[in-house]
């Protein structure tokens, strides 16, 4: 549905003033739209997955679904194939504009995404498309998993899905990779494989049939990016061809941000 400029504007008015007002936060007076938008995100990156104030999720559905249609969607079609590896494509982009089955989130081990206001991680970035239904969808994730004796933190080189709410794709897939503060060890490298695996077996086990990887790591997480472009060129390409159930009808994009990360992954897909 394609909502009103005023629409939009009353809704980003109305969404902010409700969190604002849970959160105990004074709003600057006089603030135009565009300085409300920022206040928004960076109350929406800073709160803890709760119940919401009434109305709010009706305001946010207008803000994020209005922006989804500005940004335009993304699809298979529009990335490039490999011609050495038919069922893998590369797309340089956002990754929030992929009109996908599952986009694959690189999470901390908290799994309730990037609480730095404004941040320009990934984890950040899909939580703030995808609305403050995937923090709650992320916490009862958790809350399941430590139930009883479980886990405190999400395990390194784990996959969960679950819904995309105002994303285009249908599904999120969260993993979390491994960290890398000093020199890069087959630990990490086999920690990182298993990322992309579990994310491919998750995708397979649900029946999808497009997936799109970010760059899982190395962002502040620190993996080489030529190291980690290898491994996950490698993981995915023996996963399609692996036989397991469900791998044959997957198409996997590897979505990318920067130069260094495209150059890398046209040379290994002989783009």
């Amino acid at each position: 549905m394609t909502h009103t400029h005023a629409t939009y504007n009353e809704a980003v008015h109305a969404a902010l003033h409700l969190l604002a007002d849970d959160m105990g936060y004074e709003i600057p007076a006089h603030a135009d739209i565009a300085q409300e938008r920022t206040c928004l995100r960076a109350l929406m990156n800073m709160r803890s997955p709760s119940p919401l104030p009434d109305g709010y999720l009706e305001a946010e559905g207008i803000v994020l679904d209005t922006e989804r249609e500005r940004r335009g969607t993304v699809t298979w079609e529009d990335a490039t194939a490999s011609s050495a590896h038919p069922r893998i494509a590369l797309w340089r982009g956002d990754i929030t504009r992929l009109q996908v089955d599952a986009i694959v989130n690189a999470a901390n081990s908290a799994l309730l995404g990037c609480r730095a206001p404004g941040h320009t991680c990934i984890d950040n970035a899909i939580h703030s498309a995808a609305g403050l239904e995937l923090r709650q969808a992320c916490a009862e994730v958790m809350a399941e998993r430590t139930r009883g004796d479980g886990p405190s933190g999400f395990p390194t080189g784990e996959a969960i899905l679950t819904p995309g709410f105002h994303l285009p794709a249908r599904f999120v897939i969260h993993t979390v990779g491994p960290i890398v503060s000093g020199e890069l060890t087959q630990t990490h490298r086999e920690a990182l494989a298993r990322s992309y695996r579990r994310c491919l077996e998750e995708a397979a086990a649900h029946g999808l049939d497009t997936v799109a990887f970010c760059c899982i790591s190395t962002g502040v997480f620190g993996f080489p990016q030529e190291e980690a472009a290898r491994i996950a060129v490698a993981t995915v390409s023996d996963f399609l061809e692996s036989g397991t159930p469900g791998a044959g009808d997957l198409r996997v994009i590897f979505n990318v941000f920067g130069d260094r990360d495209e150059a890398l992954y046209r040379a290994l897909l002989g783009l």
